[in-house]
């Protein structure tokens, strides 16, 4: 004799099963949203002044082989000062470049500070690393300033 009853527990089991791995693969698709997103290259921080201010302050951390990118707008003519300062002495550098990729003559691995006319108007690049690749930590304080 057949009855009814079986055949609910095998459905009842199903839509467990199927829900189950819905919600597994659901997980797996939105962990690798995020995998994508943290993989690739972010953009970087806009720096901007406050109102009435020619200079700014940050304050920042480079781990390992990381690196911390800054983009400035600037005009042709005006004066940009950086400086560079961090802890342990010396275990932060920076790399400016142009719009271009121009280096504006400067050496990566070697900058705590520069003061110079800027040659065109447009967006600045200011990226700070460690001037090595092993691991460590660098705390870092950049200041810009703009005339």
């Amino acid at each position: 004799m057949y009855t009814s009853k079986p055949r609910l527990f095998y459905f009842s089991n199903l839509c467990k099963s199927v829900f189950i791995c819905g919600s597994f693969l659901l997980v797996l698709s939105a962990g690798g949203a995020a995998v994508a997103q943290r993989g690739g290259k972010a953009e970087p921080n806009r720096i901007a002044f406050k109102r009435g201010t020619t200079s700014t302050t940050i304050n920042g951390v480079v781990r390992g082989d990381e690196e911390a990118e800054y983009v400035l707008a600037a005009k042709k003519g005006q004066r940009l000062i950086i400086s560079l300062t961090s802890v342990p002495v010396k275990s932060s550098v920076f790399q400016l470049l142009g719009e271009d990729n121009d280096t504006l003559g400067l050496e990566h691995d070697a900058n705590f500070d520069y003061s110079g006319t800027l040659p065109k108007t447009g967006d600045y690049f200011i990226t700070v690393s460690r001037p090595t690749q092993s691991k460590g930590t660098s705390r870092y304080k950049l200041t810009i300033t703009i005339r």
